[in-house]
């Protein structure tokens, strides 16, 4: 019995493991909008795959089914979160069985009785076969294991020899799949030619000296871009556009906020419980039953609120104290002493220097400016602000500051192994060398291993049921008032109170609105077809401690592209095209060197120069990584100039100083076997692609939950 509830939950991650393979269908995949709607239409099509149309009816079956072996599993429900995970899994696998299948027989792919045998119990063992007869006690696996639990797998109750069945389908699906993915992948062939280009580009270098004029020399407000312009580009640049369906939304948001008599109230039953947390017997239990928001009772010095930190060194053991405020939530605690941990917290910040690359001269770079930033700092400099100016990680502009951390195996190992060995605080004599680079480093506060009881209790403060009647009354004549976008824009602009909200290109199948989360409700209504653009939600949407009314201010077709679609991104392209056209013209014909050229051009020209430069990871300074540019240069001749061009970032006229290639190589194996290896790890994602691409699938969920 044990066994067989084993073989249930890991059929379940065996279908899983299949599901994940094809997470990139759902990733960035395109929706297709249907033509009917749950509200106001009676078609009941879910969705369309391979031309095979997936009905509610059936769809939310294997929903239930799956819900059911969930719930069997954990022994409890789902959450929203689960259940929306539950349907994208129920989805993926009739991709499987559908679009993929069809490409399985197409190919003649198949797993025969015989294979599968082979797979539980022959001499291929599958490896999820395998995980499951692993005897615990030796680790090894036992094959007659596998052939004695068949022989009685007949005497088990109907629904786990269902769970068998659906164990068996899903290896001999992840088989399958296998077969067709490694037959295509197997196809792929590198080429010498390939490897020689790709090692050209990683090794032959340049140096150049270009004349640059950056579109961002001229100012935007300076150029006026037309909409016929905008539809031009558009036209000619189709395939770079690709459509999706989406909706535009702004929205007025009418939040519930406690009044002064819920305040009080609210207060009473604070003071309550402070004192009979000061009598219980069990006072973390107490605490974990009484709180809104559970916190463990155990904690370091870094999880303390800071609210909370300025008033420690003044508890004594068995006081209450509090309560303390953290926006909605106020906390009153019981201190119970001090303990200490097997692990050690503390807090520093860094500046990071990391090499350019993995040379040893990179590297001695490195180390030899971070040493000067130490020096610098040694000297009275400030370290947050060559924190700003130098670090090369995301801390950077919090002043290198990493927050608190533990000796746990989170940080580098080295770096860990210096921190941790480092006594006090401040700064660091020596720089600290990891794989990322070098560290400057400060300790801001010391390490320890002090953990601290406290029972604490935290408790929400929330509005009253008539404060919250009394906020959707209001909402509910807003939104019958202003039914449209057009009276909505009037009614902002008399009450300068309300605060108008907007959510550009929400997705069929998006979940949240900005910063409202499980917003389902919200985006089905402005995906309903009964809504257009201009339409007030004319209802008021409840959203955690506020209420909500909606206003359509736009769509998009996935069939039918319109510059509204990329208004932004349309204008600052053609934007960019006519300030190289400006630019280019104001350069032709101008002679002499590239700094007399530059000269007669006047603000925005840059002459610069760059030494060692390759196609693969090249940067032109300023310019920063212009593939035009690159190529264009690297193409020249040495010694020769080019004529003005546009690029990316702006306008060139470019010398190439020097340059050869890079010397032949009598094997281009490692190249190959690079290429080979990238290839190999994207074409999961490029079979995925044209399997969905050719299936054609419209996913309509988006009309039913």
């Amino acid at each position: 019995m044990a066994l067989i509830t084993k073989i249930r939950e890991k059929s379940g991650v065996a279908a899983a493991a299949i599901a994940i393979s094809l997470v990139l269908f759902l990733v960035g995949s395109d929706i297709f909008q249907g033509k009917s709607s749950l509200f106001g239409s009676n078609s009941q099509e879910v969705g369309e795959i391979a031309g095979e149309s997936i009905m509610i009816q059936d769809f939310q079956k294997k929903v239930e089914e799956a819900t059911q072996n969930y719930t069997a599993q954990t022994g409890k429900g789902p959450s929203e979160q689960e259940a929306s995970m539950i349907r994208d899994q129920v989805w993926n696998q009739l991709i499987l069985d559908i679009a993929y299948k069809k490409e399985f027989d197409a190919l003649g792919l198949k797993v025969s009785d015989e294979e599968l045998i082979d797979m539980v119990q022959g001499n291929n063992i599958h490896p999820s076969v395998r995980q499951q007869f692993t005897n615990p006690q030796t680790g090894q696996f036992d094959k007659m294991f596998v052939v004695q639990f068949l022989k009685n797998l007949k005497t088990l109750p109907v629904e786990q020899q269902q769970a068998w069945d659906r164990f068996e389908k899903s290896i001999s699906q992840d088989r399958i799949r296998a077969k067709y993915e490694n037959l295509l992948r197997m196809s792929n062939y590198v080429t010498q030619a390939e490897a020689a280009k790709d090692y050209q580009a990683q090794t032959a270098k340049f140096n150049s000296k270009f004349l640059f004029v950056p579109f961002f020399s001229i100012a935007d407000s300076s150029i006026k871009v037309q909409d016929s312009q905008l539809e031009e580009y558009l036209a000619k640049h189709k395939d770079e556009f690709k459509g999706t369906n989406t909706r535009s939304i702004q929205y007025v948001t009418f939040p519930v906020i406690p009044t002064k008599q819920d305040t009080v109230e609210f207060y009473n039953s604070i003071k309550k419980l402070a004192k009979d947390l000061a009598v219980a017997q069990n006072d973390s239990a107490f605490a974990m039953l009484n709180s809104d928001v559970r916190t463990p009772y155990l904690v370091s010095y870094s999880e303390i609120p800071e609210s909370v930190k300025p008033q420690l060194a003044t508890f004594q053991v068995g006081g209450i104290y509090g309560p303390f405020k953290n926006g909605l939530t106020y906390s009153i605690y019981k201190y119970g002493g001090v303990k200490k941990d097997t692990l050690f917290t503390m807090r520093a910040s860094h500046i990071l220097i990391a090499p350019a690359n993995k040379s040893d001269s990179a590297k001695a770079q490195a180390r030899t400016r971070a040493e000067g930033i130490l020096a610098q700092i040694k000297g009275g400099a400030s370290f947050e602000t060559l924190a700003q100016m130098n670090g090369m990680d995301g801390t950077a502009q919090q002043g290198g500051d990493l927050g608190y951390f533990k000796n746990n195996g989170g940080m580098a190992k080295s770096f860990e192994k210096a921190l941790f060995g480092y006594n006090g605080a401040g700064l660091m004599p020596g720089v600290v060398e990891t794989e990322f680079g070098f560290h400057v480093v400060k300790v801001t506060e010391a390490k320890t291993n002090t953990s601290y009881k406290l029972a604490a209790i935290n408790k929400n403060i929330a509005p009253s049921q008539a404060t919250m009647d009394k906020v959707f009354t209001t909402a509910d004549a807003f939104a019958n008032a202003n039914g449209n976008l057009a009276s909505f824009e009037v009614a902002l602009k008399k009450d300068r109170n309300l605060i108008m909200m907007r959510a550009d290109r929400l997705t069929e199948n998006a979940a949240s609105v900005n910063n409202l989360t499980n917003a389902r409700e919200i985006v089905r209504w402005a995906f309903d077809d009964n809504t257009s653009v201009g339409d007030g939600s004319k209802k008021v949407f409840e959203q955690d401690s506020q209420y909500i009314v909606a206003y359509v201010t736009g769509k998009s077709d996935k069939d039918n592209v319109k510059v509204e679609d990329f208004r932004l991104e349309l204008t600052a392209l053609v934007r960019n095209q006519l300030k190289g056209e400006m630019i280019a013209k104001k350069l032709e014909n101008k002679k002499g060197s590239l700094e007399q050229i530059a000269q007669a051009y006047g603000a925005g020209a840059l002459v610069e120069t760059v030494q060692d430069v390759t196609l693969a990871s090249g940067m032109l300074n300023t310019a920063g990584p212009d593939a035009i540019a690159l190529g264009r240069i690297a193409g020249l001749k040495n010694g020769k100039r080019s004529k003005v061009f546009v690029g990316d970032n702006g306008v060139y006229i470019a010398e190439k100083l020097s340059g050869a290639p890079a010397p032949a190589l009598a094997d281009y194996s490692p190249y190959k076997n690079q290429i080979q290896m990238m290839n190999t790890q994207r074409s999961s994602f490029y079979i995925n692609e044209a399997i969905k691409e050719n299936a054609n699938i419209v996913d309509k969920r988006y009309k039913f939950y």
